[in-house]
């Protein structure tokens, strides 16, 4: 699929908080369309100097899979907390730019506009692909909340400097809660929803948790 280019990714780290300043202004949070059925899970897992990438790509509502995809490009940028997109970033627009079905919507294994300056990995990404997105992430970057309830589908606002940037959502009955934020084209209701309607069996939605173990089988 066709990929548009933002930026380089040869920055440093000061100049990449700079651009996520910049391109945070350009995030645009709308309610997602009602009709998606093909939805995109990115993950990415670090290897012998390389970051591998892994896109999967499933047909709602069966979750059955579409399309699959992955790069490894060797890893430059350092681990600066709230800098990840900076460094899965490069290897993951490789994978989306190898997929020849194009998704309505995609999944990311991190935040979205939860994150210090609005511009996490999903917020970021988002740009990039110009498609509605959403941060699935398993721990909390940023914000407080009250705990959810305890049945599929409770909720909670996540809140970061008086702004609800997210919900911290329960996938499963008495199962610890994910960290839901919209990223570019999407808001917090629509990226809730899609999530939820992705994730039918398990605690995390199905595109990024079958793009998760198909990097562990291709990193073994």
């Amino acid at each position: 699929m066709k990929v548009s280019r933002l930026h380089s990714w040869c920055l440093s780290p000061s100049r990449a908080r700079a651009i996520q300043e910049n391109l945070a202004s350009q995030v645009r949070l709308e309610r997602m369309p009602e009709a998606i059925d093909l939805v995109a899970g990115a993950d990415a897992a670090f290897c012998q100097g390389q970051v591998l990438a892994v896109v999967v790509v499933v047909k709602l509502p069966e979750l059955s899979v579409v399309e699959e995809s992955w790069a490894r490009v060797p890893l430059r940028f350092p681990y600066v907390p709230g800098l990840l997109s900076f460094r899965e970033g490069p290897a993951l627009i490789a994978a989306f730019r190898r997929l020849k079905t194009r998704p309505q919507a995609v999944i990311f294994d991190g935040q979205g506009i939860a994150h210090p300056r609005r511009l996490g990995l999903a917020a970021h990404l988002g740009l990039w692909l110009g498609l509605p997105s959403v941060g699935c992430a398993k721990s909390l970057l940023c914000g407080q909340f009250s705990p959810p309830g305890p049945r599929r589908g409770d909720g909670s606002p996540l809140v970061y400097q008086g702004r609800q940037v997210g919900v911290v959502l329960r996938t499963r009955d008495g199962i610890k809660p994910v960290f839901v934020s919209p990223g570019h084209l999407a808001d917090i209701e629509s990226a809730a929803q899609l999530v939820l309607s992705c994730a039918k069996r398990y605690r995390l939605p199905e595109p990024t948790r079958l793009a998760d173990i198909l990097a562990d089988r291709l990193k073994r």
